[in-house]
């Protein structure tokens, strides 16, 4: 009389496939009753809620908010290093690219108030509070620094507004790293150690970059290495996040518009550093280049982190392989 074992969990202790012997018949293999789970969801729904930003708002604002905060901070070296020329782009740069961003946010928020609602409570956790009483703070001084260089008008004051929102330059520029990985949306939450050094290269690069293109060729050199040092690392950081995070870094493999963004930044800082020495129209592609290098770069990031969401399998492969680790490391403890 033959006996079927029937597995019905994927406890490792059990064998996937089990031999029985049913009298002198011979040995043969018995097929499991159960298929092996897959990674679908119910019906192949999205596990998650897809964030309900709209890409021209908010990739547009991260690419704004790390290029006004990146530029403070060349605007703060410069200032003190005599290079006013370059010191007085950066800053209106600064401006300008703030206002741009604050556009951006309040137009995905859809009314004014709920911005100035954000300032009723500080809250250490929210990234989001954090983010909003950064920009607060940031925000007069860089207009200061920009209206004092501007108008000639209060000299010693600009030149300290200059360097109170070049300190805060790098929170600016990196924040809103922090504000995206604190999401459930699987690559931007699995990237959260190199997200932050990601767009701190790119703010950097693009800061570069708009100094390249709009200072003199005499004043541009600490544009140039910042253009140089911003693309190294921020290839570096897309480089090493894509390693780690294994099949969640899909949808950052898979992005022709990140690819774009490394090419253009590392062309365009290769540029800069060489032939943008001596030419005022090499400097300027260069920095065109940076520049397109990172909104490129942030508007993928964007993209592959809403393409992570909608697709279940982003979500649950990542959950069950923890789960499994959690497992084994209880089972040996």
């Amino acid at each position: 009389m033959s006996q079927t074992d029937v597995r019905l969990d994927s406890t490792p202790g059990l064998r996937t496939e089990r031999e029985a012997t049913p009298g002198s018949a011979g040995r043969r293999r018995e097929r499991l009753m159960m298929p092996e789970a897959g990674f679908d969801s119910y019906y192949g729904r999205p596990v998650l809620h897809e964030p309900t930003w709209q890409e021209p708002d908010i990739a547009g604002y991260l690419f704004l908010g790390g290029l006004a905060g990146a530029s403070s901070t060349l605007a703060a070296a410069a200032e003190l290093t005599g290079r006013h020329r370059l010191a007085r782009v950066s800053k209106v740069a600064a401006v300008g690219a703030l206002g741009g961003s604050f556009y951006a946010l309040i137009h995905d928020l859809g009314r004014p108030e709920r911005f100035v609602n954000m300032l009723r409570v500080f809250k250490v956790t929210s990234p989001m509070s954090v983010g909003t009483w950064i920009l607060s703070l940031y925000a007069p001084q860089a207009g200061c620094a920009a209206a004092a260089d501007l108008t000639g008008r209060f000299p010693a004051l600009g030149r300290a507004a200059a360097v109170g929102a070049g300190l805060a330059g790098p929170a600016v520029a990196t924040y809103t790293a922090a504000l995206i990985c604190d999401t459930a949306v699987p690559t931007w939450h699995d990237g959260f150690r190199e997200m932050p050094f990601l767009f701190a290269g790119s703010a950097t690069a693009a800061a570069g970059g708009l100094g390249m293109l709009a200072a003199p060729l005499s004043e541009a050199g600490p544009a140039r290495r910042a253009a140089l040092l911003g693309a190294v690392v921020e290839c570096a950081a897309a480089t090493r996040m894509e390693r780690r995070l294994g099949v969640v870094a899909e949808p950052l493999k898979r992005s022709r518009l990140l690819r774009a963004g490394e090419a253009l930044s590392l062309a365009g800082a290769l540029a800069g550093i060489t032939l943008g020495r001596r030419s005022r129209v090499a400097a300027m592609a260069a920095g065109a280049a940076l520049l397109a290098g990172s909104a490129c770069t942030r508007f993928g990031i964007f993209r592959a982190g809403m393409e992570s969401a909608r697709d279940p399998k982003y979500t649950v492969q990542p959950q069950r392989r923890r789960l499994a680790q959690t497992k084994a490391e209880r089972e040996l403890t």
